[in-house]
């Protein structure tokens, strides 16, 4: 099976370990892969909750998290977002309630990773039967708070302190036998993160500007200035944030291009390019008649 993630189930033949069939998956993370490829790249199976970590230093930032609640929100798991590095910070607090007014309901979690004491309040979703999974940038704490989770040692690397970033202290995918019981699926972390396939997930993190779209105007609305637009008017009078909508109409448009198909977009792109031939000849030939 090529298309297999970490965290998977697999049916296997007695005598030759063979794989005979990839059981039906619970839940399934996924992104764009790298690059022109409109490819998914699978991150993990059959994850039960993702910890979307980001620390308290220059690192946070709500646009990026929403990209990640995004995601997780698609495959179907629980997210709960983590803000390590809370003994940097004296406005920890305020960094989580603003966290948490980005979904009704919204588990966050603020704490210094590196005591396990305080990893604990995690516990409840790392029993027996369940699996957890890391998610964040590279340099914000995952190993860290896997250390302190698994009550093993991961090796981290410190992060420079002029730009609060880190080299890759994970470079493959791992599971890890958690204390409470559980599993861990450990993450590189992620330099690029670009969402394909995810209108759904988007939808539901920004549930409170899809309410407002229900009101334009015009079904085929762009938000972007069109008449009779109820989000640009609930921007303008105060009820929805300005940034959060631009988060919105950059994701939406991003995941509906990258879930193109390959066939499609060569198709869109030599359209485009047969389009700007006939304009070059067509400007010769008035160029011609002069």
């Amino acid at each position: 099976y090529s298309n297999i993630a970490i965290g998977d189930w697999i049916l296997l033949q007695p005598d030759s370990l063979r794989a005979i069939r990839l059981l039906e998956r619970k839940t399934l993370i996924f992104r764009k892969a790298a690059g022109d490829s409109v490819k998914p790249q699978l991150i993990a199976a059959n994850v039960d909750t993702v910890l979307i970590v980001t620390s308290c230093n220059q690192d946070f930032n709500l646009s990026r998290i929403e990209r990640y609640l995004a995601l997780v929100m698609q495959s179907g798991a629980t997210p709960i977002v983590v803000l390590t590095k809370k003994d940097l910070c004296e406005e920890a607090e305020d960094l989580r309630r603003q966290v948490e007014d980005l979904q009704p309901g919204l588990l966050v979690e603020a704490m210094d990773a590196r005591e396990a004491s305080e990893a604990d309040v995690l516990d409840y979703w790392c029993k027996t039967g369940k699996t957890i999974a890391l998610l964040g940038s590279s340099g914000v704490g995952k190993s860290t708070l896997a250390n302190s989770l698994c009550g093993m040692e991961i090796a981290t690397q410190g992060i420079r302190e002029s730009d609060s970033k880190g080299r890759h202290t994970t470079t493959a995918r791992s599971m890890h036998r958690l204390l409470a019981g559980g599993w861990l699926i450990d993450n590189p972390g992620m330099r690029e993160l670009q969402l394909a396939d995810c209108e759904e997930g988007i939808n539901d993190v920004f549930e409170d500007v899809v309410q407002f779209a229900h009101n334009c105007k015009f079904r085929d609305c762009r938000h972007d200035g069109d008449a009779g637009c109820a989000i640009q008017s609930a921007v303008e009078d105060g009820s929805l944030d300005e940034r959060r909508v631009r988060s919105y109409l950059k994701l939406l448009k991003e995941q509906s291009r990258n879930s193109e198909t390959l066939f499609e977009r060569r198709n869109r792109d030599k359209s485009l390019g047969r389009f700007y031939k006939r304009v070059i000849s067509d400007k010769k030939k008035m160029k011609d008649l002069k």
